[in-house]
């Protein structure tokens, strides 16, 4: 599943190549990919991307006028970028946004249908979104901590839920957990000071590292 560190690489590419630039429809394949039913799909043709943001695993497109594009890529969903009007690809293809520049194509790998798309108006809405976790790249060794500390819980899953931690799931887990020198299965209200600053040192390094790496 695409975590923090990929979200954040294909939102940078995303920017490059459509910020300004006018969605001009988007074309489904599979009718389950939109969960979203208020607005209209069809309300985000013609309108310019203003923005771009990313609510944990999550990627959003911010549209003139208040409407967000929401893409949640969930295990096997993948972005490519196509050149404008390109056709969806058989069996894996499940959605098209077309730009004034190219076009977006969603794929999903498998059978089962777990990304999800969603049209949202109003940073309200937007917000409903969030699951809450703290962002680790933003935060202090403090706020960690005390994100930590509201439940306890193994480590593992501490870093994994979102809404404790924003964006980290099983692979990046496994990682910062190596880096830190800690048990997955510690607990979190178990854990020193200094075990606390550790695992804060090597969750920040990790991601910060896989950003520059993917960016290659």
């Amino acid at each position: 599943m695409p975590e923090l560190p990929d979200v954040v690489v294909y939102l940078e590419a995303l920017a490059a190549r459509v910020r300004g630039a006018r969605l001009e429809g988007v074309r489904l394949a599979s009718p389950f990919v939109l969960r979203s039913v208020d607005p209209p799909l069809g309300e985000a043709a013609g309108r310019a991307v203003v923005g771009f943001r990313r609510l944990g695993k999550r990627l959003v497109l911010e549209l003139e006028g208040g409407l967000f594009l929401v893409l949640h890529l969930m295990i096997a969903g993948r972005l490519h970028w196509r050149p404008a009007g390109a056709r969806l690809p058989g069996r894996v293809g499940l959605a098209a946004l077309d730009f004034s520049t190219g076009t977006l194509v969603l794929t999903e790998a498998g059978t089962r249908r777990r990304a999800a798309l969603h049209l949202v108006r109003g940073e309200a809405a937007l917000a409903a979104h969030d699951l809450g976790g703290l962002e680790v790249l933003e935060a202090d060794v403090a706020a960690f901590a005390a994100a930590l500390g509201r439940e306890r819980h193994t480590l593992k899953r501490a870093l994994t839920d979102p809404t404790i931690l924003s964006g980290i799931g099983n692979a990046y887990a496994d990682e910062i957990l190596h880096r830190a020198r800690l048990s997955p299965f510690a607990l979190t209200d178990r854990l020193s000071t200094e075990e606390i600053a550790r695992l804060f040192e090597a969750a920040r390094a990790t991601l910060a590292d896989w950003c520059e790496r993917l960016r290659r």
